[in-house]
Order: C-alpha cells, then structure tokens, then sequence
C-alpha cells in the first residue's frame, strides 16, 4: 500500500515495486506537483526521470519480485527539487551508476537497441547524481533543475 506524505517544501511516498504501485505513486507526486508552480513540461521531466529509475528498481534490483520496498523523498527547493530514492534490493553492479552511454541510432531500424537508453537520459537530465550502499540498502539521490527562463 502507498504511503504519502505531504508538506509545504516535500512529499514522501513509500511504496513496493510492483509495477502497479511504482505508476501510483508517480501519479501521486504528479499531482503535488502540479499543485506547484511548475509548467507541464518540468513536471513531465521529472516522470520521466523518476520513471526510468523506479523501473531500473523494480526490475534489476527487486528482479520483479514486486514486494520490494522503495522509499522516494523529494525536497522542493528553490532552483528545481532533490530527490533521495532509498530501496533494500540488490546492488549496483561494481557499486556505482551505469554510464548509460548513447546507442548509436544510425543502423537499420531492425538493429535499433530494445533498450539501455534509461541512465543515459538521468545523467543528462539529472544533477549531482550520486548512488552508494549503506548496509542492506540503495541509496541514489540527485536534483532536477526546474523554474529556468
């Protein structure tokens, strides 16, 4: 079951892997977030990214077992927001994020990869991205930059 939580600079939504409550609680923050003054396009970065890095959780560290539980912590800050995702899964392979290097898109459309397109676009989309395993635990946090003209 979602847990949210609400307050005036934050929300916190804890919740399981399963994909049903991982696409809940990004519609959770969607909607706090909207509540806010950030343009569609921002808000829709940010489901992206959480997309991306939810869905890595789901399938590589709680291998789709979906019991697993992930606790998302994001701070409403003055330039954007910081996230700080903690999960009890499986580590990073080698201890740190993958470079989630561009695919190269000039083949036949046959030969287009399936996937792996996912940290490239955290790195480029995140700030100060920065993973470590604390104990039995996942600790990723990093910041959007939202607001800019």
């Amino acid at each position: 079951m979602i847990e949210v939580e609400t307050g005036e600079q934050a929300i916190s939504i804890h919740f399981l892997s399963d994909t049903f409550e991982v696409r809940s609680s990004l519609q959770a923050l969607m909607d706090d977030m909207e509540g806010r003054d950030y343009l569609p396009e921002e808000r829709g970065t940010v489901e992206l990214v959480l997309a991306e890095v939810l869905n890595n959780v789901a399938e590589h560290a709680y291998e789709e077992r979906g019991d697993g539980k992930i606790e998302l912590d994001i701070d409403y800050i003055s330039d954007g927001i910081s996230i700080q995702l903690q999960d009890f899964g499986k580590p990073m392979p080698n201890g740190q994020t993958p470079l989630g290097m561009p695919a190269n898109l000039d083949v036949e459309v046959g030969d287009l990869p399936e996937g792996g397109f996912g940290w490239f676009l955290i790195g480029e989309l995140a700030k100060d991205l920065m993973y470590e395993r604390k104990g039995e635990a996942n600790h990723l946090t990093f910041r959007m930059t939202l607001g800019e003209s």
